[in-house]
């Protein structure tokens, strides 16, 4: 284990605790949360730490499975997420040919700190096939050799990173919760009210984007 390693990884956690997933999951908790928002939000930041560490723990303590499972994961994912994407840009093309009302931001009734864990390691188990980073830190692990103390310790490292952008929001929603509130509610009033107008031109912009980008990985292979 040297620095350049431990540098690497540590990157590679801070580019992939980016998540819009998660913080929108933790921004609408803190937000519309029904009891405890504060409660409930850091409770599924423990959920999604558990899930980044278990499941990196789990590929790499099958090391000799795992070390070569991963570098096919490293590699499938890159295509499939690129298709993935171009679909998401297709179908959402589709709906800018028509105006439709924007769906209301809300919370149910049920989701409470009980809920929430299980609900942040399913949202980040989700979202793990799209976490390139997350797997290709796990590969340079295996390939560096680590003990498995060290591979562990390194893992949980990750999995603190990972979170670190949910838990500054969280920090932000308890010293300032009335600003914070108050701009999250701007922020989600805009986005769940009023039409999201049609526009043809838009709608065939995102459809082409959506066809190329989904067919970047065939041209790579060229």
């Amino acid at each position: 284990m040297t620095a350049p390693l431990l540098l690497a990884i540590a990157g590679l956690a801070v580019l992939d605790s980016f998540n819009p997933a998660t913080i929108v999951a933790v921004t609408l908790i803190l937000l519309a949360a029904p009891r405890r928002p504060v409660l409930t939000a850091l409770v599924t930041v423990l959920g999604a730490a558990l899930t980044v560490f278990g499941a990196g723990a789990a590929l790499f303590l099958g090391a000799g499975a795992a070390s070569g499972a991963v570098d096919g994961i490293v590699q499938g994912i890159r295509y499939v997420a690129f298709a993935a994407a171009g679909l998401v840009l297709i179908l959402a093309g589709i709906r800018r040919f028509r105006t439709r009302p924007r769906t209301p931001i809300a919370l149910p009734a049920w989701f409470t700190p009980w809920t929430a864990l299980p609900f942040g390691a399913l949202l980040t188990g989700a979202d793990l096939p799209n976490a390139f980073p997350y797997f290709i830190a796990i590969e340079r692990l295996l390939n560096a050799g680590v003990t498995t103390g060290a591979g562990l310790l390194i893992l949980a490292g990750y999995a603190v990173i990972y979170c670190l952008p949910c838990l500054v929001l969280l920090t932000v929603g308890i010293l300032s919760h009335r600003r914070t509130h108050a701009l999250l509610s701007r922020i989600t009033t805009r986005l769940g009210t009023g039409d999201v107008t049609a526009s043809p031109v838009i709608a065939v912009a995102l459809i082409l984007l959506g066809g190329v980008v989904a067919s970047l990985p065939f041209w790579a292979l060229r």
